[in-house]
């Protein structure tokens, strides 16, 4: 079967003074094969925990995820990873990042030199293949980032707020590329983020997670990101249902927060 499937996942993490904190419970996803689905939730929801199952970082206390017919185990090239922060090597230049996991599994190096040019010229980095990675800005770092990712081909791309270190001009461009980066390789996509508007922009599939335990409160399905595919961003949030949704999401958010204080101060 092809896609990613969350079979009722929890997840409790055992504190030093003998404690626990339920970070998940009782998830229950499919997603399909090709999808771009971004999720949204306030601090402490469980968002980050959730990437880490299935990226194979975590193993969830309860459930299990299957990923085209196979149970998840651990980390695999099948799901590629792109943080926060790029996590690449200082010491290699742009092309040797870049093709890092195809030359760890022994491919050959003229096969990964062409792919290594391609995922230059879909990332707009042609010319700088043999800078170094101090020689590059923040934004640059994330396509570098992304184009290794790509490199390894995988099934799934899980992302971390990848863009929310970036300036807004240079997160609005990444955004674009991220769209396009879905249309042409119909990868399935997972994007964390606090933005509400990025991720109304990149999801074409959005899930509201609901504060500790984290579970799914509300999934929306949305004609922004395809939309958005090759078009002006901007344009797009000028579309008479993008505000009502954001505003809606937003407020839906605020009353968790106000939720969680309310807790934290009766404690």
């Amino acid at each position: 079967m092809s896609g990613l499937t969350i079979n009722d996942v929890s997840m409790t993490f055992e504190l030093p003074n003998g404690g626990s904190v339920e970070a998940l419970k009782d998830i229950k996803l499919n997603i399909k094969g090709g999808e771009l689905l971004s999720v949204l939730g306030p601090s402490g929801c469980g968002k980050t925990t959730l990437l880490n199952i299935l990226a194979g970082f975590l193993a969830p206390t309860a459930g299990e995820i299957d990923l085209n017919g196979h149970k998840v185990t651990g980390p695999h090239p099948e799901r590629g990873m792109v943080f926060q922060q790029g996590a690449l090597f200082e010491w290699m230049n742009v092309s040797e990042n870049i093709g890092f996991g195809p030359s760890m599994k022994g491919t050959p190096k003229g096969e990964i030199d062409d792919r290594v040019q391609e995922l230059l010229g879909i990332v707009g980095l042609q010319e700088f293949g043999e800078k170094m990675i101090y020689e590059l800005s923040g934004g640059m770092q994330q396509r570098v980032a992304l184009a290794r990712c790509l490199c390894n081909d995988p099934d799934v791309i899980l992302m971390d707020e990848p863009l929310g270190a970036l300036d807004a001009l240079t997160r609005e461009k990444m955004q674009s590329l991220v769209l396009d980066i879905w249309k042409k390789t119909g990868k399935t996509i997972i994007l964390i983020t606090h933005s509400v508007e990025e991720a109304l922009l990149l999801g074409e599939r959005l899930l509201v997670m609901a504060p500790r335990p984290g579970r799914v409160h509300k999934e929306y399905r949305l004609p922004f990101a395809e939309l958005g595919v090759g078009a002006d961003l901007r344009e797009v949030k000028r579309h008479k249902d993008f505000g009502p949704t954001r505003d809606e999401i937003l407020n839906m958010i605020w009353d968790m927060e106000e939720e969680i204080m309310g807790r934290t101060e009766n404690a």
